[in-house]
């Protein structure tokens, strides 16, 4: 062999080498995967009567961050005593799922988990797929045991002025109550426009109420009302323990609704503070004789203005504000005579044309020549 022939074939073979054990070079094999898929890390439970709701997300990839694919099988089940082990954790029931989607399992409580003192009941979901397999137990999601607070019963509800006034039979002092607002009429939620705009009323509101006295029928206002606008509500007893630092609600069982029609019949409040200055005629500058009247504005938001009225001594009372309502708390009664004494009165009309009562009485003398 040619010495240059030698040379190159030694150069080859040293290339080769190098590729061998370079960074390209192939590692040992990895194990197949073994398909776990994740655990759920986001299961929440509530306790409604002997109902426990529990509501997760179903994972979308392994534990080796491989997509899933194929329905899995989740089984659900609850333990009194604490602890993050699976053997003493009775099973609720079991459900097919796909990986990605929002789980939910109710589950009805057996009769000895709904009596007795409140105690924490913990419960798990755990993800198998198709040979069986997992990769553990979900976080624990836990509620109270025992027996639920009673059920509210008589709840009624009465239109005032100020809003919507609930009651309900009375219970034990020391009640915490939940009262469910829902708004049946869903286009008045639109959010208000003009200078200051408002958010627009929620379709679902929740109003809780400390029963601190048994004694008298409990209730609350609600004066975060709109009237014209149609609510339903429901109410229901709820029980709030700490548990581990954290407070679990057993709610009881909610009441039967009732629907309430905010119809607003209501006349606006009655003017306040209504005060009269007299202006005497002056020949010289052609001034008339007048009075002016001046009153506190009206705070009710669908004010549409005042109606002014006069008399003199023992006379029926006359309107002197004309067909329309005077838009401000101002007016300017120009039909006077000199000498003679008038008493004044105001009252508030709104949009709907409710009128108030009149004001107190303003007098006034109008000066002579």
């Amino acid at each position: 062999m040619r010495t240059g022939q030698s040379c190159a074939a030694v150069a080859l073979a040293t290339i080769f080498v190098a590729l061998l054990t370079g960074c390209g070079t192939p590692g040992a094999p990895l194990p197949p995967s073994l398909n776990l898929p994740d655990p759920v890390t986001d299961l929440s439970a509530l306790r409604t009567g002997s109902q426990v709701s529990l509501t997760w997300t179903m994972p979308r990839r392994n534990t080796d961050k491989l997509p899933l694919k194929a329905i899995l099988a989740v089984s659900i089940c609850r333990r009194e005593e604490a602890g993050s082990g699976i053997a003493d954790c009775v099973s609720a029931g079991e459900v097919q799922l796909a990986p990605g989607l929002d789980g939910a399992f109710t589950d009805t409580l057996p009769v000895k988990l709904t009596i007795g003192p409140t105690r924490p009941l913990s419960y798990y979901v755990e993800l198998k797929n198709r040979k069986g397999r997992s990769a553990g137990l979900s976080n624990a999601a836990t509620v109270l045991a025992g027996q639920g607070p009673a059920p509210v019963t008589a709840l009624a509800a009465e239109i005032r002025k100020a809003g919507i006034v609930l009651r309900w039979a009375p219970g034990n002092s020391g009640d915490t109550v939940r009262l469910r607002r829902t708004l049946l009429t869903p286009s008045a939620a639109k959010p208000r426009t003009g200078p200051l705009p408002q958010a627009p009323e929620p379709i679902e509101q929740n109003l809780i109420v400390e029963v601190n006295s048994p004694g008298a029928g409990p209730q609350v206002l609600d004066k975060n009302i709109t009237f014209g606008n149609t609510y339903e509500y429901r109410a229901q007893r709820l029980i709030r323990e700490s548990v581990n630092g954290e407070t679990i609600e057993l709610d009881g069982e909610l009441s039967a609704p009732i629907r309430v029609e905010a119809a607003d019949v209501f006349p606006p409040a009655i003017p306040v503070g209504l005060a009269a200055v007299a202006t005497a005629s002056d020949a010289t500058s052609g001034l008339q004789a007048a009075v002016d009247l001046s009153w506190q504005p009206n705070t009710d938001a669908d004010i549409a203005g005042y109606e002014v009225y006069r008399r003199e001594d023992a006379t029926p009372w006359e309107r002197i504000s004309g067909d329309q309502p005077v838009a401000g708390p101002a007016f300017h009664d120009a039909h006077v005579v000199p000498g003679h004494t008038y008493r004044y009165g105001v009252s508030a009309v709104d949009k709907g044309g409710r009128e108030s009562g009149r004001s107190e009485e303003a007098q006034e003398a109008v000066p002579s020549q």
